[in-house]
C-alpha cells in the first residue's frame, strides 16, 4: 500500500494544473533573477590603494569596484600585465598565493580587494629592473581588461604575487 501511494503522489506531481505549473515557474524565475550574476569587466572600476614599502618589498591593494546598479560577484585571483610608458608589455609573472578563494558579492559601489606584492631588489643575474607605467587588470574569468596607473620598478623577473579577492 505504501508503494502505491508513493507512485500516486509522483504521478500527481507530474500532472500539475495549469495554474499550479504557472505558479511553480514564476517562483523559479523569481528565485533565478534574484541571484546576482558574475561581475564582468564592463561593470567594474579598477584602482590601486596606497603603496606600502619595507625591506625591498612593496605591497599595494588592488580594488575592483562595482559601478553598476545591480549586485554581482567575483571569485578568484586577478590577471595582471605590466606595461611601460611606451605602451609595451613587460615580462609579468603572476604568482597566486596558496589560499582558497571565496565568492565575493559586490553591491553597487562596493569593492573587492586583492593584495599585489613585489620586490624592488635585483635578484639572480638581474642588473636592472624594468619600470612599469600601468597595469592591465583582468578580473577573474574575464578576457578584457581594465587599466590602472602603476608606476613602479618590479624586479624578480617581473614577479607579482597576488592574493584572492576578498570583501573590502
Amino acid at each position: 500500500m505504501k508503494a502505491t501511494s508513493t507512485v500516486a503522489a509522483l504521478l500527481g506531481a507530474a500532472f500539475l494544473t495549469p495554474a499550479a505549473a504557472s505558479a511553480s515557474t514564476a517562483a523559479h524565475t523569481a528565485a533565478s533573477s534574484a541571484a546576482p550574476a558574475r561581475c564582468t569587466t564592463g561593470v567594474l572600476k579598477g584602482a590601486l590603494g596606497r603603496e606600502d614599502a619595507g625591506a625591498g618589498q612593496r605591497h599595494q591593494a588592488l580594488l575592483l569596484t562595482n559601478k553598476s546598479a545591480k549586485s554581482c560577484w567575483v571569485y578568484g585571483f586577478p590577471g595582471l600585465t605590466m606595461v611601460d610608458a611606451e605602451g609595451d608589455a613587460l615580462r609579468t609573472r603572476v604568482v597566486r598565493k596558496k589560499a582558497t578563494p571565496h565568492k565575493v558579492i559586490l553591491k553597487p559601489g562596493k569593492a573587492a580587494t586583492s593584495t599585489v606584492s613585489w620586490t624592488v631588489v635585483e635578484t639572480g643575474e638581474e642588473t636592472s629592473c624594468p619600470a612599469s607605467a600601468k597595469l592591465l587588470v583582468y578580473p577573474p574569468d574575464e578576457r578584457s581588461h581594465l587599466e590602472v596607473r602603476f608606476v613602479s620598478t618590479v624586479c624578480g623577473g617581473g614577479r607579482l604575487n597576488v592574493t584572492p579577492f576578498t570583501a573590502r
